[in-house]
């Protein structure tokens, strides 16, 4: 779940009625026609833009400035160590000033004469949601093959588990009330790229919503960012919003990372077990262990924590990636905060072995599965925590 809800930006009674949040990374080569575009299509309605740009490396925030110098109504907010397009729109949407609030790419596949229709659907005061589908009748979608059937089959099982009454959840393209924003924000997971699909799962509101239908049209600039681990997000979200909330989407993640670090650390286990053998004993406590016992559950506790940790840096924290020095400090503090589970582990495998009489295999499986929740908040803590703002 998403951090605390900050104060909501006061509207203004000469606010905006229309704040148009646009998410972007590395989409120099198409933002500043995108913004000019929409902004000569929104002709005649009073709106602002708001660029939230990820750190770009490329040009994307010095051509956002360069518009915004001749347009006074875009703003640029540059996030510095976060990633991802969901809480990208939703911190737009923190410092928005509009009445209503809307998204939309950087890359031009959305189309302006879309938005506008929905920007005027919105205005009417009698709905608090509306959305483009490209699923409404034979419309074409605008996706390549395999994309269009992997957007089609999430779709259904969107609908099916989460009974989420839209007939595209997966569009990047929609506006709603600022109230019905505030009604979804407490609970927003703000992982992944499917925001629309967070927001309606998670307001108790059940909204008054509207579609229209429009297709994606050739992308202006930048590339896709949909790739294994976009799917992964939107499993573990489609899995807390399933739960109530049970089991929360990052904690989904890290189970899932962890039992890929229960598969490298059973394979290390079954190497350690083959090719180093060792008849002595180490004594620990009142108890005589074997040293290669000692040894092999060690090095494989050690392996597939380090594994465990960058896996999680690239799937379960993706938003909050360390890097540089900054990736040293997190595998340390990651180190630091599973060795109580790493002990906790080791000494419950080394009992339910040698005084259980539980098979070696089993018997270290089991005790790394029991100490995952710990690992979990442990590493919240110290390897990935989230700053407190300002």
């Amino acid at each position: 779940m998403s951090s605390a809800v900050p104060s909501s930006v006061p509207v203004e009674p000469n606010a905006p009625d229309l704040s148009l949040v646009i998410c972007t990374l590395n989409e120099g080569a198409a933002i500043r026609a995108v913004i000019e575009e929409i902004c000569d299509t929104l002709e005649g309605i009073s709106h602002e833009i708001i660029v939230v740009d990820d750190d770009s490396k490329d040009n994307t925030a010095d051509e956002v400035r360069a518009v915004a110098a001749t347009r006074p109504n875009v703003r640029l907010h540059v996030r510095v160590g976060e990633r991802g397009l969901s809480s990208a729109a939703m911190k737009g949407w923190d410092i928005a000033h509009g009445r209503f609030l809307g998204v939309m790419d950087g890359d031009g596949q959305h189309d302006p004469a879309a938005i506008r229709e929905l920007a005027q659907l919105i205005l009417k005061g009698d709905k608090d949601l509306v959305c483009v589908s490209r699923y409404i009748g034979k419309t074409e979608t605008g996706l390549s093959g395999i994309r269009d059937l992997g957007s089609k089959a999430f779709t259904w099982v969107t609908g099916l588990v989460l009974k989420v009454p839209l007939s595209d959840p997966m569009s990047g393209c929609f506006m709603m009330t600022r109230d019905y924003y505030l009604s979804a924000r407490p609970k927003l997971t703000g992982l992944g790229f499917k925001i629309l699909l967070d927001i309606a799962s998670s307001s108790k509101t059940k909204p008054r919503f509207g579609e229209i239908k429009a297709s994606l049209r050739q992308r202006q600039g930048g590339e896709s960012k949909l790739d294994l681990r976009v799917v992964i997000d939107l499993v573990a979200v489609l899995i807390e919003k399933a739960t109530g909330g049970l089991l929360p989407a990052r904690f989904v993640m890290f189970v899932g990372v962890g039992l890929s670090g229960v598969v490298v650390y059973s394979a290390v286990l079954i190497l350690a077990h083959m090719f180093f053998r060792d008849g002595s004993y180490l004594p620990l406590y009142r108890f005589q262990f074997r040293t290669d016992d000692v040894v092999s559950y060690s090095v494989a506790i050690w392996l597939s924590m380090t594994w465990n940790f960058f896996l999680n840096n690239i799937l379960t924290f993706r938003d909050k990636r360390l890097q540089g020095w900054g990736l040293l400090r997190g595998l340390l503090g990651f180190y630091v905060a599973c060795s109580v589970g790493a002990l906790i582990s080791l000494a419950l495998a080394l009992f339910m072995k040698e005084e259980l009489k539980v098979h070696w295999l089993p018997a270290g499986i089991l005790a790394a599965v029991l100490s995952s929740v710990w690992n979990f908040w442990g590493a919240m803590l110290l390897s990935w925590r989230t700053p407190k703002a300002k």
